[in-house]
């Protein structure tokens, strides 16, 4: 069977404008690790407003499109686009209008929204006024907001709203703490994740890195939903397709099948 090919949302390997890729040069280690890691290609999504506020579209687009021309130069075989982690403020829809904000592959579709850690913030007004402008929210690693942690109950209502998911890659191998990889186990085991990104920041520490991950998915879960949130939905995003949303359960495999594959 083929290796799966996996597309990643949300990464920092945009070098020198936000808290990612230092350099070039570690942009490019980056690019290196995610292709033998098996990816195919990465929407660049470096911060915008809160601390970041002066960054922009067209910052961020040059720098995309020089990072591509880079990897091309050197034969490495990665697309790159150009996104935004978005904090949450309220001037994002006149930005995201405007296209000073950019969406995930600069398509106008979906939005990568970032809450502050230590918080959670009602965001049914900001769902509500993205999809008058015909897009749609991706709520960035929900799984490691304290606010989301001490009341997870909150994810649920905020699926069917029409919010998509997207849990970093380390949350599940405990890169974040036992509380973190235990709600994003909770919301795989619940079917309210849609993407597994890696939320990379250099060659380092928090690297571009899925592969385990996926294994763990596969192993929690089913290859089928390992596929869908690492390479099928985050390619929908890549292309500007809707991606399904809504709460999708999926039935949990035994614990002696999860020990003995065959006992399922």
């Amino acid at each position: 069977m083929d290796a799966p090919r996996f597309v990643d949302i949300h990464c920092h390997i945009a070098p020198g404008i936000d808290d990612g890729a230092k350099s070039w040069a570690q942009s490019f280690q980056m690019a290196q690790m995610a292709v033998a890691d098996g990816f195919e290609a990465m929407i660049c999504t470096p911060h915008q407003l809160g601390s970041f506020a002066h960054n922009s579209g067209e910052l961020i687009r040059t720098t995309v499109r020089e990072l591509q021309n880079q990897l091309n130069r050197n034969n490495l075989p990665l697309r790159v686009l150009p996104g935004a982690d978005v904090r949450i403020e309220p001037c994002m829809f006149e930005g995201l209008a405007s296209g000073h904000i950019v969406s995930l592959a600069d398509h106008k579709k979906h939005v990568l929204l970032e809450l502050p850690h230590e918080i959670y913030l009602p965001l049914e007004g900001v769902l509500d006024n993205l999809g008058k402008m015909g897009m749609v929210g991706i709520l960035s690693h929900p799984e490691r907001n304290q606010g989301l942690l001490q009341d997870p109950s909150l994810l649920e209502p905020l699926v069917e709203r029409g919010c998509l998911m997207q849990v970093t890659a380390g949350s599940l191998m405990g890169t974040f703490g036992p509380l973190s990889q235990q709600l994003a186990e909770r919301m795989l085991e619940d079917g309210l994740v849609h993407f597994l990104a890696t939320d990379a920041h250099g060659p380092k520490s928090r690297r571009p890195l899925m592969g385990r991950a996926y294994d763990r998915v596969v192993d929690l879960i089913d290859e089928e939903t390992a596929n869908s949130i690492c390479c099928e939905n985050p390619s929908l995003v890549l292309n500007g397709t809707e991606v399904a949303d809504g709460v999708r359960p999926r039935k949990k495999r035994s614990m002696l099948a999860r020990f003995l594959p065959w006992a399922a």
